[in-house]
């Protein structure tokens, strides 16, 4: 089914069923139990039981795809039931984009605090070639610092929030091609996540490298089973116009 980004919520909720809340879904979860053994096996022999701030660094670990894992499912059950039930409109009225930031926002900024905690805890655990890590590091860095610089002044952090799940506002905007955005409409997921492989370098972590490629996977799990099934929906096409 397919609907014109102007149309309103309301007419776009009318005529999808129930059982779209689920779509992608089992994609996800099989996808998800293939990354989670991946990201076990690669970060293991690095997690010996060494601590920062009193944490272990195995808890450092596990604490960091846990959060991503959560994130993820609550962002599907926002837009899910926002687009099939109105619910989060409902419940808000027109506070519903704000109360959303307001739980998005603090699980997206612990995601590299946790990371970095991984780092602190497992540093130093790639032994070999640190002023490559650093520099590699660094060159990652800047894409990912440039493309948050582009959602701030080109897409704006509603439209980054999913505005287009709660407004025709948002729905009717053109694809945005300034910034990062002239590289790839998918830039908050191709060059944002580097922050994590750059946090990863700068600490010599493999436990956190194998951290930041979970993360970075599993972004792209919730942009196809989740994310881009919902833009077909709402704006008649798979091209990517919100985060």
């Amino acid at each position: 089914m397919r609907f014109l980004g102007g149309a309103s919520m309301n007419t776009i909720k009318a005529r999808i069923p129930v059982s779209y809340l689920f779509a992608g879904q089992m994609q996800h979860l099989l996808l998800l139990l293939c990354l989670l053994p991946g990201a076990l096996h690669l970060a293991l022999p690095a997690l010996d039981g060494s601590s920062w701030l009193g944490i272990t660094d195995q808890r450092w670990f596990y604490a960091t795809l846990l959060l991503a894992v959560v994130q993820q499912f609550v962002g599907w059950f926002v837009f899910r039931t926002q687009i099939v039930f109105s619910l989060f409109t409902r419940l808000f009225g027109p506070k519903d984009l704000l109360i959303w930031g307001i739980i998005f926002f603090p699980l997206l900024l612990l995601r590299p605090l946790l990371l970095l905690g991984l780092g602190m805890a497992d540093a130093g655990s790639l032994e070999t070639f640190r002023t490559g890590q650093i520099v590699v590091g660094v060159l990652l860095l800047i894409p990912a610092l440039y493309t948050i610089w582009s959602i701030e002044r080109y897409f704006g952090v509603g439209r980054a929030l999913g505005g287009d799940h709660f407004r025709a506002e948002y729905r009717a905007m053109p694809l945005v091609r300034e910034g990062a955005f002239r590289y790839s409409s998918n830039a908050m997921y191709s060059f944002a996540f580097l922050i994590f492989w750059a946090i990863a370098l700068f600490s010599g972590s493999q436990a956190a490298l194998a951290s930041a490629l979970f993360q970075h996977a599993y972004i792209w799990v919730h942009m196809y089973c989740t994310e881009n099934p919902d833009l077909q929906m709402i704006h008649g096409t798979g091209q990517a116009t919100s985060s």
